[in-house]
């Protein structure tokens, strides 16, 4: 049987959480205060996420535009997110939640605005 160790991010609470694996499946998670912590460790062992937040340049000026993923992707894939964000020039108005990169990455996830610019 496998051991793995993790700090929760789930929740400010930040457990220290064992995850009981084996052959590649969770067997028991414990350490955890909530069903948070739960949920994210055995996420986490088996095919960890995170959302992503940056900023993409405004078309025409030296401004940019706060972003994130609309939910999570596989931590994977977070670098070729990134590299796609850096790529983007957003064009104004730019409002809270408007799509900047549809399906970024083949995440099947979007990159949205995180702030209203030239409103």
């Amino acid at each position: 049987m496998e051991t793995k160790e993790l700090t929760c991010i789930g929740c400010p609470m930040g457990c220290l959480i064992t995850v009981q694996m084996e052959n590649g499946e969770v067997v028991s998670v414990s350490g955890n205060s909530c069903k948070i912590g739960d949920n994210y460790a055995r996420k986490e062992v088996v095919r960890p996420m995170r959302i992503v937040t940056s900023s993409v340049a405004v078309s025409g000026t030296d401004a940019r535009v706060s972003v994130k993923t609309a939910s999570d992707i596989p931590k994977s894939a977070i670098f070729d997110v990134m590299k796609m964000i850096h790529q983007t020039q957003a064009k104004a108005p730019i409002h809270i939640g408007d799509t900047i990169i549809a399906n970024v990455a083949g995440t099947g996830v979007d990159v949205i605005a995180t702030k209203n610019y030239g409103i």
